[in-house]
């Protein structure tokens, strides 16, 4: 076994025995202690997997795919399943912003434990097994092992939104039960399609659409689509979402929003577009006017929110329509928007939610109508609250920028009257952005301090800060230097849109 592949089963199975050991050991904050302990481990091993002897995936006219570490071993002889893992520059930087976010997660534990039925080591133990689905996710170059991995998180976080949530969590979890189920369902027979039409499970095989017709590659795309739709969420299947942010836990609501959103839309690129190339030609225009809609609509719905959380998570739905924008333009420029789009979003909703989680722990209540002069009582929150906001709003020099702006530059170039119209709604689109998230900071933070805001103390624990400030960091450095996401997916970027043409 060579270190990129020891790296690879290392990234996979210390969080599992890290949810093992977190749940067997006695004490509530010893085990969250190992939990954070794990997650640590887990992120250390997935920061040397960059790079490589064998360079970048290359999808080109031979079969073969050449990531940076690969691991391809038998695991069900009898039907041919494979235990088949790699990296690229693809997933390498949401393998590392999923180790990320679930780290500061564990940590913020240690902390603060949110309110519920069950302990402070048990929620930190689900978080890991959320991550090895997440991982899984990224990692996997076998069809049925990526649907295995994509079913993961499913039942730890129905188990964390209901059981440490708010008010209403049990409904929000079965909602959110129900959909992902749905998905599920048209996942599994897209799955199906693909490996009785091919033969085989391979993603490495099956990049560029080998094997398959044309008629099998739309049917195929139908179905992939439609389930990754519903994971991303992507409009108008995006109904879950609020209900699940709102009710969630802060961790919960940071790991869903950060990374567990992205398993739709890498999904969407690496299996849907990748396996079916025909079908993502055929659908194109279809996918972009749906983005269009789902962006001028989370818009809306964000000017018209009265609750702190509700806000942001419909947020994510107008900034999933950028992400999916770019995919549908299936031009180069459109993949890197996309994948740079994945990894902003999740820094910068990771971070809106826990200041957002911080305030709601500070004033007991989300209702915009009652939070108003937070720069007067705490005005390091309210600052950190404005650094994200307009982060998340799209200003150059911040991570979110570049997502969004390369979106509608890659729908310009692809041309056309369509896509011409898509690109010119989309930027209004971006105005919108700008408009509801300035109206949060102004209900917010200016004014005079509400009676919940009032008595709030102007200090910010430490592990608040610990928490918060590499997601600060990495905002600012992908926003001054994009390069640190897409130095690394040029290479299979353009590949893939080679197999495209």
């Amino acid at each position: 076994m060579t270190f990129g592949q020891f790296l690879l089963v290392a990234v996979l199975a210390v969080p599992v025995l890290g949810a093992v050991v977190t749940a067997a050991v006695p004490g509530d904050r010893a085990g969250r202690v190992v939990g954070t302990a794990a997650a640590a481990l887990t992120l250390l091993a997935t920061l040397p997997l960059v790079g490589g002897d064998h360079g970048w995936f290359g999808y080109g006219p031979r079969p073969a795919v050449q990531p940076w570490h690969r691991l391809d071993a038998s695991w069900v002889p009898g039907l041919d399943l494979r235990f088949h893992l790699g990296v690229d520059g693809i997933s390498w930087p949401l393998v590392v912003l999923t180790a990320l976010l679930t780290l500061l997660c564990c940590a913020y534990t240690l902390w603060r434990v949110p309110a519920g039925g069950g302990s402070g080591r048990a929620l930190v133990a689900l978080l890991l097994v959320v991550e090895v689905g997440i991982l899984g996710t990224f990692l996997a170059l076998d069809l049925v092992l990526f649907f295995l991995f994509f079913e993961v998180v499913l039942l730890p976080m129905y188990a964390i939104i209901a059981g440490w949530g708010g008010d209403d969590r049990r409904r929000a979890a079965r909602k959110f039960a129900l959909y992902t189920l749905f998905g599920s369902v048209l996942l599994l027979v897209g799955v199906y399609v693909v490996v009785a039409a091919a033969g085989t499970a391979d993603l490495v095989t099956l990049t560029g659409g080998t094997g398959l017709s044309r008629g099998t590659q739309l049917a195929a795309f139908t179905l992939l689509a439609l389930a990754f739709a519903v994971k991303s969420p992507l409009w108008p299947l995006h109904s879950w979402l609020p209900d699940a942010h709102t009710q969630a836990p802060t961790v919960g609501s940071v790991i869903l929003a950060g990374v567990l959103l992205k398993m739709g839309t890498y999904g969407l690129i690496r299996v849907a577009v990748g396996v079916a190339p025909e079908g993502a030609r055929w659908a194109a225009p279809v996918l972009g006017v749906l983005a269009v809609a789902a962006i001028l609509i989370g818009g809306l719905v964000c000017l018209a929110q009265t609750e702190l959380k509700r806000l942001i998570a419909y947020s994510s739905v107008g900034h999933m329509g950028f992400v999916l924008l770019g995919v549908a333009t299936l031009t180069a420029t459109g993949l890197q928007a996309a994948l740079i789009g994945n990894i902003a979003h999740g820094v910068i909703t990771g971070l809106l939610f826990f200041l957002a989680g911080a305030v709601k722990d500070r004033t007991r209540t989300g209702s915009l109508a009652e939070l108003s002069g937070l720069r007067e009582t705490a005005p390091r929150l309210a600052g950190l609250l404005g650094f994200a906001a307009v982060a998340s709003l799209g200003l150059p020099g911040l991570a979110g920028f570049w997502g969004e702006a390369f979106a509608v530059v890659a729908a310009v170039r692809r041309g056309g009257g369509l896509w011409t119209t898509l690109a010119v709604l989309a930027a209004l689109g971006g105005a919108l952005t700008a408009a509801y998230f300035l109206r949060l900071l102004r209900r917010v933070t200016h004014g005079r301090p509400s009676p919940a805001v009032a008595p709030i103390a102007p200090g910010l624990a430490g592990a608040e800060l610990t928490a918060w400030a590499p997601l600060v960091l990495l905002a600012l450095a992908v926003g001054l230097a994009p390069a640190l996401v897409l130095s690394y997916a040029s290479g299979p970027v353009g590949a893939l849109v080679g197999v495209l043409k």
